[in-house]
């Protein structure tokens, strides 16, 4: 009876306990979902996605699913294919286990989870971002961004305001979730990449390709704050969860770029692998993991002493990146 109770506890506390961390990778040119052991960076494993390709992705609270949108065969204002279609993969086997048909060709990119358990992806042919229900797969409406190539968003804390970039037009997008409409386009330069927040929503983060600035947005105002220079031009960024710094890949080095959130300004840069793209960090605010499409490498950062840990393999032209908690 004792052995019975104890195999019955066993069980009990193995099917409540947390999906194991995991970091997702998306390969654009390969075509391929990624697993890694975000601890040993093994590649746990490697799925072919059922299109050409995913960029982006991301993954459910429990750590079990992970979504990927189907881009297309080309880069933002390219031709090419229109994606027309979301994967859905289980993360424990990296087996694909169904597909969000959507009803034509938006080229779906970036996904983030609205406050409301909701999927918000940017959809550029629609110029702007579908609200999707992750159970069912129905599009249950659009938020306008009223711009072209509106490529990447990010999410205010409180879930109100959602933020675009738009590439060549080289503007930022303010909508509201709720009302599912546009508040304003904001002008930043010709050509801009990426876009995040701050953990406080106080400011939004973006990269000027047309000369090295991180640009800074009052979400008070939706004004531009500021202009920090960095060595050369930036790309992705993303805060650290402690809130102290911004990370801001600079492709076209060997460096990462790191900025005091409270005095705006550059803190340092660490030196790693060239031509970092996109970047995640741990929950504990001590490991940085930045995908490399330059080097077909997924590397590994301490934080606390700016070293480059570890760096491996991660197929062809690796770019978005998830963390599982």
């Amino acid at each position: 009876m004792a052995h019975f109770r104890w195999l019955s506890a066993l069980l009990l506390l193995s099917l409540s306990a947390p999906a194991q961390s995991r970091l997702l990778l998306t390969s654009q040119r390969d075509h391929t979902f990624r697993v890694f052991d975000p601890v040993t960076l093994d590649q746990v494993s490697a799925t072919t996605e059922s299109g050409d390709a995913g960029h982006e992705l991301i993954a459910t609270r429990d750590g079990k699913t992970a979504f990927v949108p189907i881009y297309g065969n080309s880069g933002v204002g390219k031709p090419g294919t229109d994606g027309d279609h979301i994967d859905v993969y289980n993360i424990a086997t990296g087996k694909l286990t169904r597909t969000i048909q959507l009803d034509h060709g938006v080229r779906p990119h970036k996904p983030l989870w609205g406050r409301d358990g909701n999927l918000l992806v940017s959809a550029e042919i629609d110029k702007a971002v579908m609200v999707i229900n992750p159970t069912t797969g129905k599009v249950l409406g659009e938020i306008p961004t009223g711009a072209e190539q509106s490529h990447m968003i990010t999410l205010l804390p409180d879930g109100k305001r959602l933020y675009s970039a738009n590439v060549h037009p080289g503007s930022i997008s303010v909508m509201d979730v709720a009302q599912r409409k546009l508040i304003k386009v904001i002008p930043i330069s010709d050509n801009i990449q990426r876009i995040s927040c701050s953990n406080d929503g106080k400011w939004v983060f973006t990269s000027d390709e047309k000369k090295p600035d991180l640009v800074v947005i009052n979400t008070r105002t939706n004004e531009i704050e500021k202009r920090i220079p960095l060595p050369v031009t930036g790309y992705g960024s993303t805060p650290t969860p402690d809130g102290r710094y911004l990370l801001v890949a600079l492709p076209n080095t060997d460096k990462l770029a790191v900025i005091d959130v409270k005095t705006l300004t550059l803190a340092r840069t660490i030196p790693t692998i060239t031509g970092l793209n996109e970047i995640i960090v741990s929950p504990d605010s001590q490991w940085i993991y930045a995908s490399s499409p330059k080097m077909n490498q997924l590397t590994r950062i301490n934080l606390k002493t700016d070293k480059t840990e570890k760096t491996v393999s991660a197929g062809k032209y690796p770019d978005g990146l998830w963390l599982t908690q």
